[in-house]
């Protein structure tokens, strides 16, 4: 029985916002030299032959009866064209204009009656280059699992390091569709799991209570109010901030730091830039940051397994080294802590705002947050799909409630891409906020 483990049920329930819980990933392709993009018939055979290599992209997600446990996968009738779409646009020059279309696709809401996930293939994107936007719901997977999928559908490299012919590869046949579990199956499951969750509760208990140190719950404090926590739409915006990876890893290095305290740093910086814009001082602000309780996963272990760690980062009148050494400071002391600790007090939460019925209007005037820093390392060297070179990852994560702005940053092939994903209602001034990141995070490493 392949049920969703309790960070699963909670990113489920929780997705209750205008705009849906989405991660995707925007790959931008370099046609072969002399060469043009691949034929879309020939990208969707070769997602075909991959995607079922790939347990969740050919599962579909089922509601147990009342009593009966958790929701489950199921393996559904796979048929890779009912999550391919095809987008031949004409003027995407540049990057914006592909980001734009990107925004859009990543905003649509995927059917539940299939595997929750899409294939979006678009040509014209400028330079003969194309490009590929894989969305999936965030049930399916965090950051660390999305990866995974990644290079499972990317092309073999063989262990020369010389790449294999794309259309060499041999077609994947799928496992058996199983059969859906009885009413019976689904009972002995259920009770089977709640033995063993009794079974593990004195775990559970330490790592809740280091979960609760964590959060700071004991002594808490309400983040100010600012311009850009307001309830968040349908639609969202996105910016990207790219720099050399090398460079920035050797500032760390020096100032004594990881790259992510730079980027939270940075992040908190352009964020107080914006606000005193808008004429708005704030003494703090908290970035949110997750920490996966893994380091890497494959395809055929997904789901989610990360908690959060607030970073109380300084605001109005403070300079960048201090807001630095701060979050540092912070940093160095979440590593004496489990990782992901804090997943099982906020999934207890979040999952009973749910069933309520009051976790919308929670998240929607939540002042704990006031934004969201995701960091996952991704791949060394540069990966292939269709015989075309990845040029660039762009990382998307869609989040509801008041937090109308959040950062999604990706290591790919010697590049720090940080996305800054907005909602253009809330955040009209993203190119502003943007530079202002590149700015901070300049500053920091220069």
């Amino acid at each position: 029985m392949d049920r969703l483990s309790a960070n699963d049920l909670t990113t489920l329930v929780t997705d209750r916002g205008p705009a849906p819980m989405h991660i995707a990933a925007v790959l931008v392709l370099e046609p072969p030299a002399h060469g043009a993009c691949p034929d879309p018939d020939d990208v969707l055979r070769l997602l075909g032959q991959r995607a079922v290599e790939v347990p969740r992209l050919r599962q579909r997600l089922h509601r147990a009866p009342v009593g009966l446990g958790r929701p489950f996968w199921g393996d559904d009738s796979f048929d890779v064209r009912r999550h391919w779409h095809v987008h031949a646009v004409e003027g995407l020059h540049d990057l914006d204009g592909l980001l734009e279309l990107a925004a859009e696709l990543v905003c649509r809401p995927l059917p539940r009656d299939r595997p929750l996930w899409a294939a979006h293939w678009v040509t014209g994107v400028g330079s003969g280059r194309c490009a590929l936007v894989v969305v999936v719901h965030h049930v399916v997977a965090d950051g660390i699992g999305g990866l995974a999928v990644l290079q499972s559908l990317a092309d073999p490299v063989v262990p020369t390091g010389v790449r294999t012919d794309a259309r060499a590869r041999t077609p994947s046949v799928p496992a058996p569709t199983r059969a859906a579990p009885s009413r019976r199956d689904l009972a002995l499951d259920a009770w089977g799991t709640r033995a063993a969750s009794v079974r593990g509760m004195p775990r559970r208990l330490l790592l809740a209570v280091s979960g609760l140190r964590t959060l700071g719950v004991g002594r808490p404090r309400l983040v100010p109010r600012t311009s850009l926590n307001r309830p968040t739409g349908p639609t969202r915006r996105l910016g990207v901030v790219d720099r050399p990876l090398l460079g920035v890893r050797s500032a760390a290095h020096r100032l004594g730091c990881t790259v992510n305290d730079l980027v939270v740093a940075a992040v908190g910086g352009a964020l107080v830039d914006v606000l005193e814009g808008r004429g708005e001082r704030v003494g703090e602000l908290v970035v949110s940051v997750p920490y996966s309780a893994r380091r890497a996963t494959t395809s055929h272990e997904l789901g989610n397994t990360s908690g959060v760690v607030p970073f109380r980062v300084p605001g109005t009148g403070t300079d960048a080294w201090a807001r630095l050494r701060q979050v540092h400071a912070q940093s160095a002391a979440q590593r004496e802590r489990p990782r992901a600790a804090s997943a099982a007090p906020l999934g207890v939460a979040f999952r009973w705002l749910a069933r309520l019925g009051l976790f919308a209007w929670f998240i929607d005037r939540q002042r704990l947050v006031t934004t969201f820093v995701t960091n996952v390392p991704g791949p060394t060297e540069r990966l292939h799909l269709a015989g075309c070179e990845v040029s660039q990852v762009v990382p998307v994560a869609v989040t509801p409630g008041n937090t109308a702005v959040t950062f999604d940053v990706l290591s790919y092939a010697g590049r720090l891409g940080v996305t800054v994903v907005a909602d253009p209602a809330v955040v009209p001034d993203l190119a502003h906020l943007t530079e202002r990141v590149g700015a901070r995070l300049d500053e920091l490493t220069g």
